[in-house]
């Protein structure tokens, strides 16, 4: 029958790396297939998240709108992975990233391997596929139409909760979030075309900032200063550490722009503890809009959960502690904020190099402090910082669970005193550590920076709200997997960096030979495979010949019958 399936896998294909294995069968004249490759970054990547079952169980719990799946789930989810991987978006260009990338690699010669077009003299695919139903000679696993079809087709809802809970389950059972548990929430707007066809958006105003402004309280002359913009509020809740080189997203939703986000904020919580249970989340810090004392209270007295977060200055409970500092009724502290981790120095590095960079340093100092004065006005200089704590505050009377106070007090040249406070439902023995975990929230603006310019997240080319709320979650995911890939293989270095600038650090500089036998696969360098070649015996170099020769022939007419370039 034409439509009988050719290859169906529910779970993916995997070449396990057996060097010593492999080397070893070809010494004896034995092989299935060789390639050279210079994605290894990717490669490896896939290798990693499917030898720990991740691949599989995103599949397994996938909410497809199909009954039947001609093309497994897991190919498709690869798939999408693979071009928010390599920050593409456009379903037309997945058989661009395919041929480029390293996701063929991870799953060997039976997904697919490199040809030849015949017409062109191009080099690109030939994949066995997973049915009889093409034309044409196939050149990707899956066609990018079954990619965009499968992703418009599932629930934007269903997906999001897929995301919440499904996903962020399995990074539970991979030990992803640590003991400290602390976690940081985000909102950040979303912007698209002024296009109404925009499923769910908002038109809103914004200021030069990208700020909402209210319209109704400005004159005619201030509304043409702000920009109109239409939008949407992606909410989201965000695991890391205390030393900021490890975040993963813990939970989303995509609304309206115009939507508060507060109440979604408090929701994704209650559903966090509903899917993962409590112990996970011990700490929550979070910005003046979630000031909300009922939900404060809630968080710590039905789930065990402390919130950190700053008070606005026309609350009492701000007027009643400040008013206590300046009448010298509180202890204060020097706070010196802590000094950032110094880059290794190389070892041995020459006394000229040492001084060309010593030079290079106090003119970029120099370059800095002369823009700064340009482009900002002047500033009396903040001479210093100071921070105390009052214990047992119940005057903020709609939260019902009393509050450590955190008031820090910056004083300036000119002797002025400024203050700022901060509300914890944990008892604050250390000030100085309250303030310094506050101050990871302000990480999370260079993160949504890297997300937004180097991923392009909000770069949507579709009006259909499914598909939007695909590309966040895919985007998302694949950066958190990226994420837990670089602290499993020890290179939590990386994790700051943006995607660009952390696939650069991982390729190699040198081609790869992927040397296949049986479900085996050996990672070589040339010079390697090399000798391997030239020291083979005689009856093993006869062998190696005939396989090679067959292989060639095979290959060269994989793509007899190929699409039109």
């Amino acid at each position: 029958m034409a439509d009988e399936p050719v290859h169906q896998s529910s779970s993916a294909m995997l070449y396990e790396r057996n060097d010593a294995l492999v080397v070893e069968a070809f010494r004896r004249g034995e092989f299935d297939y060789l390639e050279g490759v210079g994605e290894v970054s990717e490669t490896d990547f896939f290798r990693a998240i499917t030898t720990a079952k991740v691949l599989e169980k995103l599949a397994a719990t996938y909410p497809s709108p199909c009954r039947k799946h001609d093309v497994p789930l897991w190919v498709y989810i690869a798939g999408d992975i693979s071009m928010r991987f390599h920050g593409v978006h456009h379903f037309n260009a997945f058989p661009y990233v395919i041929r480029s990338g390293g996701m063929i690699n991870a799953f060997g010669p039976e997904m697919g391997h490199k040809a030849i077009h015949p017409e062109t003299g191009d080099v690109s695919l030939s994949c066995a596929g997973f049915n009889n139903k093409n034309d044409y000679d196939r050149q990707t696993p899956c066609d990018e139409d079954h990619l965009r079809k499968m992703a418009k087709r599932t629930d934007a809802e269903l997906l999001t909760t897929w995301f919440n809970g499904d996903i962020v389950g399995i990074f539970k059972q991979h030990h992803a979030f640590d003991r400290e548990g602390i976690f940081i929430r985000d909102a950040s707007y979303l912007f698209v075309p002024d296009n109404p066809r925009y499923e769910g958006s908002s038109r809103m105003l914004f200021d030069e900032h990208n700020h909402p402004v209210e319209s109704k309280t400005l004159t005619a002359k201030e509304r043409a200063q702000y920009r109109w913009r239409r939008c949407y509020k992606l909410v989201s809740l965000i695991h890391t550490n205390r030393s900021g080189d490890s975040f993963l997203y813990a939970a989303l939703k995509v609304v309206a722009g115009k939507d508060h986000e507060s109440p979604l904020l408090y929701r994704l919580v209650q559903q966090f503890i509903e899917f993962h249970g409590k112990g996970i989340i011990k700490k929550l810090i979070l910005d003046r809009g979630f000031l909300d004392g009922p939900n404060i209270g809630r968080c710590k007295q039905d789930w065990g959960i402390d919130v950190l977060i700053p008070a606005r200055k026309d609350m009492d409970i701000y007027q009643d502690v400040v008013g206590l500092a300046k009448g010298g009724a509180l202890n204060f502290q020097p706070w010196v904020p802590p000094s950032p981790r110094p880059k290794p120095v190389p070892l041995h590095r020459p006394e000229r190099i040492r001084k060309r960079e010593e030079a290079r340093q106090r003119t970029l100092a120099l370059h800095k402090a002369q823009a700064t004065a340009e482009t900002q006005p002047s500033r009396p200089t903040l001479m210093r910082s100071e921070i105390a704590v009052v214990a047992g505050v119940k005057t903020f009377t709609s939260c019902p669970v009393p509050l450590d106070v955190i008031v820090n007090k910056e004083v300036d040249a000119d002797g002025r005193e400024e203050y700022w406070v901060l509300l914890s439902t944990e008892t604050v023995a250390d000030p100085l550590l309250g303030r310094q975990d506050y101050a990871l929230r302000t990480t999370i603006e260079e993160r949504h920076r890297q997300l937004k310019c180097f991923s392009d997240l909000e770069a949507f080319s579709s009006p259909s709200f499914n598909l939007i709320v695909n590309q966040v979650v895919f985007v998302l995911l694949t950066y958190s997997l990226l994420q837990w890939y670089l602290l499993r293989a020890d290179r939590k270095e990386l994790n700051p960096k943006t995607r660009t600038r952390t696939l650069e650090l991982l390729r190699p500089t040198l081609t790869v030979i992927l040397l296949y036998y049986q479900s085996y696969v050996a990672c070589l360098s040339p010079l390697e495979h090399q000798e391997l070649v030239l020291t083979l015996s005689e009856e093993a170099r006869k062998k190696i010949l005939a396989k090679t020769r067959r292989l060639r022939r095979t290959l060269a007419n994989q793509l007899a019958n190929p699409r039109a370039p």
